[in-house]
């Protein structure tokens, strides 16, 4: 009989609420240098959550520190339900948003990556609370559960069941045999990019403290920006938008291949399969965004109301394509333009990007690249087999031929997907939106991105949810950063059994 070590998982969680609460007291500073009374309620929140963690790891001291698949899933799924439930203690303890549910909208979609908001004037916020709200990105970009794995030999606990069931992607590519120095490596990458962007925005006119907040955004494939008109408050100066595309492109790639490049081994990188698809694709998508912005989109047409620049231009054309389709690739939702007001061409191309989704072993959210190449390469297989039915041909990717049982996972995958896709919209149509607002909501929340189309377009926000649409679209975005079976694998009865 294996019974779940529940001593492992209250102690897993204890450790998880404690490191969420000390990111708590980084974001206190903020509130005091700009003398808010902010810095109050985050600071009592931050105690909270870390008391709350040493009891739940103190109490709980399991014979048995080996943790198995079932644990690993639960962990995971519950680990990331209590970095929102202490995550929202900021928010409601200062006042800037006193609504639960409001606030647990905007703190799972800020640890998911997903970037849709609730806050209707986010430039009216404690400074302490903003950088509060982008920590919540970076903490979830690279899994709180990667970062704990790192330090979990110092507890006697080992970790390669939980990497397994977080890692985005269909398999977890490991950079070294050992997975705390993996994790290392990951957090080590993770850091210097966020500070290297972090210096590049400063030296091209944002200030120390919209450059610090966009970088984490940035490197976790986030969204949340410090002003209203998110990027597009910057559209007078390229400069910021270009290092933004270039960070958001290296967020969505494969972090293994980044180690790879940072090492000096280019040509790993070219050999990647996913890598090429991904990059050619942007190149190639953006060309045709470009163009329909140039030659069937209003001259006169402007990128945003509160810093007005036509779209006419061609390096302005090319910048708005790239920033757009790189943004939703990736699922960081950033927005310097409106690509609602585009054609409806130009929209619906965005929109079918929704389902795409960066890199396996990124940041980004969505079904990912190398799902689609093994899928499409499935179904072209098939018509192969009609013509030679006794034929053995094997799906290749990267040279090599892929495990029938890694095909089945992927089918599986993505017709459930699809299929949580098409219940999802008729549910928030029940819950009040209208069609293509309800298709819009689903597909951003379930893929991570943020701005959708419809009543959530890039230029408004989830505000106007009802109550339970709002839950609702807060469980579509844990299941989708979690890669939906180690959610809903939970929901299952056989889970639970007792085997």
């Amino acid at each position: 009989m294996n019974l779940l070590n529940l001593k492992i998982i209250y102690r897993f969680l204890g450790i998880t609420a404690i490191l969420n609460g000390l990111f708590m007291f980084i974001a206190v500073p903020f509130s005091i240098y700009h003398q808010e009374n902010a810095k109050w309620g985050i600071l009592n929140a931050g105690i909270i959550t870390v008391f709350s963690g040493a009891l739940l790891y103190f109490l709980n001291k399991p014979k048995d520190t080996s943790i198995q698949k079932k644990e690993g899933y639960l962990i995971v799924t519950l680990g990331w339900l209590t970095l929102s439930i202490t995550g929202m203690l900021p928010y409601l303890f200062s006042g800037a948003i006193p609504n639960v549910t409001n606030a647990f909208f905007e703190t799972i979609s800020g640890y998911s990556t997903t970037g849709s908001s609730i806050l209707t004037n986010i430039e009216a916020l404690p400074k302490g609370i903003l950088f509060w709200r982008s920590a919540t990105h970076w903490i979830g970009g690279m899994g709180i559960i990667v970062l704990t794995i790192a330090i979990l030999p110092l507890l006697g606990i080992g970790g390669m069941q939980l990497f397994m069931a977080e890692a985005p992607g269909p398999s977890a590519d490991k950079l070294h045999p050992r997975i705390t120095d993996t994790a290392k490596r990951l957090y080590l990458i993770y850091v210097i990019l966020t500070f290297s962007e972090f210096f590049l925005l400063k030296i091209a006119g944002m200030s120390w403290f919209d450059a610090i907040n966009h970088a984490m955004a940035t490197m976790s494939t986030g969204g949340f920006s410090t002003k209203n008109n998110s990027i597009a408050y910057w559209n007078g100066e390229p400069m910021v938008q270009y290092i933004i595309i270039f960070f958001m492109f290296i967020a969505g790639t494969n972090f293994v291949l980044t180690y790879f490049a940072l090492k000096g081994k280019v040509q790993r990188v070219f050999k990647s399969e996913e890598f090429r698809y991904y990059l050619f694709g942007v190149i190639g998508i953006s060309a045709i965004i470009a163009l329909i912005i140039l030659f069937d989109q209003d001259p006169n047409l402007k990128t945003t109301i509160a810093h007005p620049q036509p779209y006419g231009k061609t390096e302005s054309a090319i910048r708005h394509a790239l920033f757009s389709v790189i943004s939703v690739v990736t699922t960081t939702g950033f927005v310097a333009g409106d690509f609602t007001k585009w054609n409806s061409f130009a929209t619906a191309i965005i929109f079918s990007l929704f389902f795409l989704g960066g890199s396996a072993g990124s940041t980004a959210g969505g079904v990912k690249i190398v799902r689609h190449i093994i899928l499409l390469k499935n179904s072209f297989l098939e018509f192969k087999k009609s013509l030679h039915p006794n034929a053995i041909i094997p799906v290749r990717y990267d040279g090599k031929a892929v495990n029938q049982n890694i095909i089945f996972n992927i089918l599986s995958f993505f017709v459930l997907y699809m299929f949580i896709f098409i219940i999802g919209s008729v549910i928030l149509t029940f819950l009040g939106l209208d069609v293509i607002s309800a298709l819009g909501a689903t597909a951003s929340s379930l893929g991570n991105i943020g701005p959708a189309i419809g009543s959530v377009s890039p230029v408004d926000n989830f505000n106007h949810l009802t109550v339970g649409a709002k839950w609702f679209c807060s469980f579509l975005m844990l299941i989708g950063r979690l890669e939906l079976f180690t959610v809903l694998i939970l929901f299952t009865p056989f889970f639970w059994r007792k085997n």
